[in-house]
């Protein structure tokens, strides 16, 4: 019978819920020790349906979470069509309700089509999304953000922002470096990121509305949201696992290194630690995001955005700073499962995930039950892995 952890037990209804439930089930999982970890919530992944299923589908990427020790995920909307009526974002719900393994709850657009220049019917989405985020594209113009603020700020709900500043973007594609420059690249400024935060900061501020950005990498936008919060302005931010645990050190000529934001200067990822630790940062999130092998496959310069993450987040994390003593294990719980849940008013599911912490492996993405495998951990060598993640008393997944 499987022992479980108590002497890094981190949740008492979830400890018990798992010696419950491993004790109906019968299960035989080995005479090994296991770490009982609560359901994580991720609020930034891309799930591609409807609209791009050949890159991602809302069945594996749920399935990925599931793996990952993930019980919970947040939609983002770059989708066709995009979730900016009740009718649209209905036929995305429809696609969850069939085939979904975990909870999943969609965002709404801010804009028609994302395209920054009308609202959504914000008022017919609010009851139906999560939050309200043009994701993947920042929302250029100040009167249309401070109007999105106004009616999410009525509705309740808060903005969730993917910050850039469009005409800072230069045709840009990895991190405005030491990389970029040695390698005849064009870069992306830190300044597109973190004027645009500035800019929603003091619009924040000032119409009262609750706002979240979106996977910061640059350390001017931890001091900026250091700042705010300071003031008393209603803000949260994530970072992702690879923002904290890569730089543009680690950068090679392939498309599995090729993210946006990108991974930025050392100095950048010692000032998102330094957010971590000192609770700037409010949570961690994946921004996992498929695509086809043969769009990553076309370099830096020429594969589109974006990599996949949550089948390898817990692994990575544990590996790079809480066994090197980084990071508390514990503080990691709250990055991982409390603060998106209490932040995003996500309830405190009945599930949780058992772990051997003393297991290694080599990361490989033939591996991953994601639709699009492109991660920079390919290769790494790991501790951390999953046997089995329950939901509402149902498996969904085991090793």
């Amino acid at each position: 019978m499987a022992k479980l952890n108590r002497s890094t037990m981190l949740d008492t209804a979830s400890f018990s819920l798992a010696e419950a439930f491993l004790a109906s089930q019968g299960l035989d999982l080995g005479n090994h020790e296991y770490t009982v970890f609560p359901g994580f919530c991720d609020v930034h992944v891309h799930f591609r349906e409807p609209g791009f299923s050949y890159k991602g589908t809302v069945y594996n990427g749920s399935r990925a979470a599931a793996r990952g020790g993930y019980t919970a995920v947040c939609t983002m909307p770059n989708l066709n069509p995009v979730p900016d009526s009740v009718e649209h974002l209905r036929e995305q719900l429809e696609i969850i309700g069939r085939d979904a393994v975990i909870p999943v709850y969609p965002y709404a657009a801010i804009t028609v089509g994302e395209s920054g220049e009308a609202l959504a019917d914000m008022d017919g989405l609010a009851p139906l999304a999560v939050a309200f985020s043009d994701d993947g594209r920042g929302v250029q113009s100040d009167e249309m953000m401070a109007m999105a603020m106004e009616k999410a700020k009525a509705l309740g709900k808060m903005i969730v922002a993917h910050c850039e500043v469009n005409s800072l973007l230069h045709g840009g594609y990895i991190h405005e470096g030491a990389y970029a420059k040695e390698h005849g690249h064009r870069g992306i400024s830190s300044a597109s990121e973190w004027r645009q935060i500035e800019r929603d900061l003091a619009l924040a501020k000032q119409i009262g509305c609750a706002y979240h950005v979106c996977h910061i990498s640059t350390k001017e936008s931890v001091a900026l949201i250091r700042a705010a919060k300071k003031a008393g302005v209603n803000v949260t931010c994530e970072t992702a696992p690879h923002y904290l645990t890569m730089d543009e050190n680690d950068l090679r000529e392939e498309g599995r290194f090729k993210m946006n934001p990108p991974l930025r200067a050392k100095e950048d990822r010692e000032a998102l630690l330094a957010g971590i630790l000192d609770g700037t940062i409010d949570m961690i999130a994946t921004d996992h995001a498929p695509h086809a092998a043969d769009e990553k496959a076309r370099g830096l310069e020429k594969s589109p955005f974006g990599i996949v993450g949550l089948e390898t987040a817990l692994p990575v994390l544990y590996t790079y700073l809480v066994k090197p003593g980084i990071l508390s294990i514990e503080r990691l719980v709250e990055l991982l499962v409390h603060a998106p849940r209490r932040r995003f008013g996500i309830k405190a599911d009945v599930g949780f995930s058992l772990w051997r912490l003393d297991e290694e492996f080599t990361v490989d993405p033939a591996e991953f039950l994601s639709l699009g495998k492109a991660t920079p951990f390919a290769g790494h060598r790991l501790v951390g892995v999953n046997y089995l993640t329950v939901v509402d008393g149902q498996i969904v997944y085991k090793k």
